[in-house]
């Protein structure tokens, strides 16, 4: 003879299988969630200014290089330093880049003068200055201020060349970070 038990005797011998999870399981993943957020949130913050300040830095590496360079050409051509603007200055790499004592001239134009030599471009986010007396020129100590464009104060982050004011005078590269 076969014997059946009754089904909710099969029921009972089931073992209990958790739906979901419990409030105490999601409230203590949000807590930590919360917490990560409110670490991580102001250490992001701080890398985009330190990012864009390390981008002013090394662009004015960049300048000062460039700047070595040129006057290394231009004595290596027989150029004489002497000249305060010499527009036929040197050629780097298919570019012309006009000269001030054997230094690359303070143009505004992303070609021809320390912005062509250093290879810096209008399309990595600079701006030329639009203050009076930092738009730079052909003539010795000229200032060129060159502004990233998507700093919190574009102002305040900056690089300013001075082109070379005499023969024994070579440019003066400086920056400005307070407002990256």
């Amino acid at each position: 003879m076969i014997s059946q038990r009754p089904a909710h005797a099969a029921r009972r011998a089931a073992p209990y299988r958790q739906a979901g999870f419990t409030l105490v399981e999601l409230v203590t993943v949000i807590l930590i969630l919360g917490v990560l957020a409110a670490v991580a949130l102001p250490r992001y913050a701080d890398l985009q200014g330190k990012a864009r300040e390390s981008k002013v830095k090394a662009v004015a590496g960049s300048m000062k290089a460039a700047s070595g360079l040129v006057k290394a050409s231009a004595l290596a051509n027989g150029k004489s330093c002497g000249t305060a603007s010499d527009a036929t200055g040197v050629t780097m790499e298919g570019m012309a880049v006009a000269l001030n004592h054997c230094y690359p001239q303070a143009l505004s134009a992303f070609s021809g003068g320390i912005l062509g030599a250093a290879n810096v471009s209008g399309s990595d986010g600079w701006t030329v200055s639009a203050t009076a007396g930092e738009t730079g020129g052909a003539t010795a100590a000229s200032v060129l201020v060159i502004q990233l464009g998507d700093a919190t104060t574009p102002a305040s982050c900056s690089i300013s060349y001075t082109s070379a004011a005499n023969v024994s005078t070579p440019p003066i590269i400086s920056t400005t970070t307070t407002g990256c």
